[in-house]
């Protein structure tokens, strides 16, 4: 429930500023920056019917809890162990058991979904199967709203797959 990604580099600025890791005597951020690899690791949250969007007069507003924590630091802890076992590091920096790792803010959220939920029954779902919306004929949401999680992962691809799929469903009902 989450995935392990090559990222790109970080840089000398990066563990001068954020990354909290001791450096040894001779060894600047720099040196540290050049012989690190980085990784990207995402885990999925969970749908949660109290995790919302919704308007507060005039401002959106979020309401969210973090779940499924316990497997994401299961992932963590296993892509540790992986990176132990072949000897990735050299012995250069002085903590040899040094991996940075953090959490983004709220504000940094990317790729929501579950706003827009979909099935056959309008009392409980807005779109229907073809994510047009229950109530306006002409109107589709065609974006990532209509997942109710994304596995950890860019939904990019399966968006553009469901698009054609329901620009299909748009062709044959104007022909």
């Amino acid at each position: 429930m989450g995935q392990v990604q090559l990222s790109g580099k970080v840089n000398r600025e990066m563990f001068m500023h954020d990354v909290p890791v001791k450096l040894g005597e001779n060894v600047s951020p720099r040196t540290a920056a050049v012989h690190s690899v980085d990784w990207w690791l995402m885990g999925e949250d969970l749908p949660d019917p109290h995790n919302r969007v919704h308007l507060k007069g005039d401002k959106i507003h979020i309401d969210y809890t973090e779940n499924n924590t316990e497997s994401f630091k299961r992932l963590v802890h296993r892509w540790i162990e992986v990176l132990k076992s072949i000897q990735v590091d050299k012995g250069w920096m002085a903590d040899s058991q040094c991996y940075y790792q953090g959490t983004f803010p709220l504000r940094w959220v990317a790729h929501q979904c579950g706003t827009c939920r979909f099935g056959t029954d309008s009392s409980t779902s807005v779109l229907d199967l073809d994510c047009r919306t229950h109530d306006v004929d002409n109107l589709y949401v065609i974006d990532g709203s209509f997942f109710p999680s994304n596995i950890g992962s860019n939904p990019t691809l399966t968006i553009i797959a469901n698009t054609l799929r329901v620009a299909d469903r748009l062709l044959d009902r104007l022909q």
